[in-house]
């Protein structure tokens, strides 16, 4: 978007003229489809005048919850809440152990990257939480209107945080697929 100028002088008009004629307009293409879209359908249509109010007893919510709520979310889609209602996996498996026969249960589906147990999805979204949040942490540590100590305890909780959940990612992946990455 070019800059609009309060008051145009002889230069300033040139000048905002040359760097008009420079910058790509939205309308240059050479598509005539591209126009036909955009153009034939606004001929005769016109949207609606609404005038539409909310009600004065619904509020906006804080900053806080909305930040839980997409939190939360990031949390939901990040541990696969999507893939274990469609596929319905169980919450552990198990394994018998070879020299004991014993059953023992078993927390990371391994060998397969495409699928998982519900406890491994949770766990591994948690990771993915804990290092988002030490990087909110980390960013909160840089204000300069906190105290010191306070500033110090945000930036080390959230350098812990990072390096918990990116060594504990590092260690599900090497569960999971033995021998990735070494």
């Amino acid at each position: 978007m070019r800059p609009k100028s309060d008051h145009a002088s002889g230069g300033s008009a040139a000048a905002a003229a040359a760097y008009a004629a420079s910058q790509p307009s939205e309308f240059d293409s050479i598509d005539p489809i591209l126009h036909l879209i955009r153009f034939l359908p606004y001929g005769f249509l016109r949207p609606p005048r609404l005038r539409l109010k909310l009600p004065s007893s619904l509020a906006l919510p804080s900053p806080m919850t909305v930040f839980s709520l997409v939190l939360l979310t990031y949390f939901a889609v990040v541990s696969g809440l999507v893939y274990d209602v469609i596929v319905e996996p169980p919450g552990i498996g198990s394994t018998q152990d070879r020299s004991t026969g014993a059953v023992r249960p078993v927390v990371f589906l391994p060998g397969r990257v495409n699928g998982q147990y519900i406890i491994e999805g949770l766990s591994s979204g948690f990771m993915f939480v804990l290092g988002g949040v030490g990087l909110i942490l980390m960013d909160l540590a840089l204000d300069r209107n906190r105290a010191r100590s306070v500033r110090i305890s945000f930036a080390s909780f959230g350098i812990s945080a990072i390096v918990i959940a990116y060594a504990m990612s590092m260690l599900f992946i090497r569960i999971k697929i033995p021998g990735y990455l070494w």
